[in-house]
């Protein structure tokens, strides 16, 4: 659901004077976008890591007991936190046999690459992917078109966007941002956020002007632009049969059979602490996803619960059923082979979204705000190492010997292999 800066659109830099004309100005050649090399890259450009600081045997490898399955476990950091003085946070950020897999939460969106239409800005981007490829880690872009979270130049009142300007500016950003990250990405979440609960589109500045075809449009330039991602749509409330899963069936059978490229869907997953579904509820809708050749990803973990009295964290009860529904989502992903992996929507409680969006919630991850783990920490590790009676079926990894192929990426360039079938 992102909506961690959902009024941050409304802030930022003074926006430039522009006409609707210069949204014409387009990138109109892969070639032309200017591509960086963002790794190996010197260890002076971010902080130095600390030693491990947790007593022997805390922590138990979440990411290494995923990869033994085929599959990744990972976790959403932004540019500005990985500055903080906070060693535990540091270092578990870091850690790639906690977390393989980083999606920059911020850094990546179009008001931080694209603020002022037509100016790029790529600092948080570039920091965060050069941080986590010196970790080891690889990276889920995200996100190239969603509603929120847009520059001022696309909101402007005085601009009548039409079909062809639009699309234009999709285009221009697409190639802009993907063109500098080609090759050194796992997957790309194209289009975020694109249906509402029941089923319908959402009536936002893409929808209103293009219809649906802005995401079939948006899902090819991100073929032309970088052919080694993965393309996944993105989404909530998604994680079981419900009139918007069956939406988003309908949506991709369409796709696939127009053959607009798409790889696979990212479920984010938010969830409330009592309102998890169960296992075999899950299963049964990933399976309907995996019948049409598509990777599941899980990408925006976490379970949020009431907080009593400005508490920061939940009490033992709580905190024993939040393991227990934590449990229930990993034990999803471990029963469908085509589960690529799961993704916490940050590392620890003290950076969560959720205090400041959902009031009187939080303690939704499996870190608390002193960055210690939780038990809901304990029941991940156990069900991904198959303990009470977890059953796992082997991931789309597995035959292809780790998931890290950012270090020589061109070499993914089978359909099947990018998919990951």
């Amino acid at each position: 659901m992102e909506e961690e800066n959902a009024c941050s659109s409304q802030g930022g830099p003074a926006q430039k004077s522009k006409s609707a004309s210069a949204a014409l100005s387009i990138v109109t050649a892969v070639a032309a976008v200017p591509l960086v090399t963002l790794t190996p890259r010197s260890t002076s450009s971010f902080p130095p890591l600390p030693s491990n600081p947790f007593p022997a045997g805390t922590l138990r490898g979440l990411n290494t007991l995923a990869k033994a399955h085929g599959r990744y476990f990972g976790t959403a950091l932004q540019e500005s936190q990985q500055r903080v003085n906070d060693t535990k946070y540091t270092y578990l950020s870091a850690s790639f046999s906690e977390f393989g897999m980083v999606t920059p939460e911020n850094d990546m969106k179009w008001e931080l690459t694209e603020f002022t239409q037509g100016d790029f800005t790529f600092a948080g981007a570039d920091y965060v992917l050069g941080y986590a490829h010196h970790n080891g880690q690889t990276v889920r872009g995200h996100n190239f078109v969603w509603y929120n979270q847009l520059g001022q130049g696309i909101l402007a009142p005085y601009i009548n966007w039409t079909n062809s300007t639009i699309l234009a500016i999709i285009k221009e950003h697409i190639q802009a941002v993907g063109g500098r990250y080609k090759g050194q990405l796992y997957v790309w979440d194209v289009v975020n956020e694109p249906l509402n609960d029941d089923g319908t589109f959402q009536t936002n500045i893409w929808y209103n002007v293009t219809g649906s075809y802005y995401i079939k449009y948006a899902l090819q330039v991100a073929r032309e632009t970088d052919p080694y991602a993965r393309l996944y749509i993105n989404d909530y409330n998604i994680e079981t049969v419900s009139n918007k899963s069956n939406a988003y069936l309908n949506l991709v059978k369409g796709l696939l059979a127009e053959g607009v490229p798409l790889d696979g869907i990212g479920c984010e997953t938010h969830l409330i602490l009592g309102e998890t579904p169960s296992t075999a509820d899950m299963i049964t809708n990933f399976q309907r996803f995996a019948d049409l050749g598509l990777e599941w990803a899980i990408t925006e973990l976490d379970i949020r619960m009431d907080l009593a009295n400005n508490a920061t964290e939940g009490n033992s009860t709580q905190l024993a059923q939040q393991a227990t529904e934590y449990a229930q989502v990993v034990s999803a992903c471990l029963g469908i082979s085509t589960c690529v992996g799961i993704t916490t929507w940050e590392t620890s409680d003290s950076y969560s979204w959720v205090p400041g969006v959902f009031t009187g919630q939080g303690s939704g991850l499996l870190f608390d705000f002193s960055s210690n783990p939780k038990p809901a920490y304990y029941a991940v590790a156990d069900a991904l190492a198959g303990h009470n009676g977890t059953k796992i079926v082997d991931g789309p990894f597995v035959s292809q010997g780790g998931f890290n192929d950012w270090e020589n990426p061109k070499k993914v360039t089978d359909p099947k292999r990018r998919r990951g079938l």
